[in-house]
């Protein structure tokens, strides 16, 4: 029987990336293509925990520290949407750009949708993508954010740097499964993102840590790759 529906199914030029990766052998492409969504989904079991967590913590010690009644993430101050200026060179020349600006449109979105006036707290910071949690700890962000709020969210001495590169890592792998590509290529290493993650986490929230390490599988699906 042809295995041509499988080209069909999933694209020729995406199951070709299998076929090359088994040496030609389609069947064991196919079983790879499988073992790829598994790992993706055990994944995902786990970068889901990690981002209620992240993300709560940090709502959590923005909110003990906030001096304002109004919620940060809906006050006009907000560090989130306050513009922040940076300059940079374009083609030869020095402009000056706001790196808050993606921040700024991603909460008004989310506010929108929320109900505009209506948006209460809780059902805004749901809406919010990881994409966007993940850009509280760049550089940018660091005397906004990291130095009077965030930094408090970890044991004290946490490098910024290195939490915004785990988070960072898992923000990329996450778009990554999210798109269906392939976990297995040489510039990516799931087992070391996924470490990360799990030492970021045991920092944030270690009840949350031990949790996750207790229920999660992705170890196990990683070491049945066929």
């Amino acid at each position: 029987m042809s295995d041509a529906w499988i080209d069909s199914w999933l694209g020729a030029a995406r199951f070709q990336r299998y076929v090359e990766e088994c040496n030609g052998d389609r069947q064991q492409a196919l079983n790879l293509y499988e073992w790829n969504v598994a790992a993706g989904q055990a994944l995902m079991h786990d970068i889901a925990h990690f981002e209620v967590a992240l993300r709560n913590s940090y709502d959590i010690v923005i909110s003990s520290l906030w001096p304002h009644q109004t919620h940060w993430l809906l006050h006009a101050e907000s560090p989130a949407v306050m513009p922040i200026w940076r300059t940079k060179n374009v083609r030869g020349i020095k402009r000056g750009s706001d790196v808050n600006s993606i921040n700024r449109k991603n909460v008004d979105q989310a506010i929108a949708k929320c109900g505009d006036s209506q948006a209460s707290p809780g059902k805004v910071i749901a809406e919010l993508t990881f994409g966007f949690w993940r850009q509280l700890t760049t550089n940018s962000m660091e005397k906004t954010l990291w130095v009077p709020y965030l930094h408090h969210a970890f044991p004290k001495g946490t490098s910024r740097k290195e939490v915004d590169g785990q988070v960072g890592e898992v923000n990329k792998l996450r778009n990554r499964i999210a798109h269906h590509e392939p976990l297995f290529t040489p510039t990516l290493d799931p087992k070391s993102t996924h470490e990360g993650m799990m030492s970021c986490l045991q920092l944030l929230a270690p009840p949350v840590h031990n949790h996750v390490a207790q229920t999660s599988i992705f170890n196990q699906v990683l070491g049945q790759k066929p």
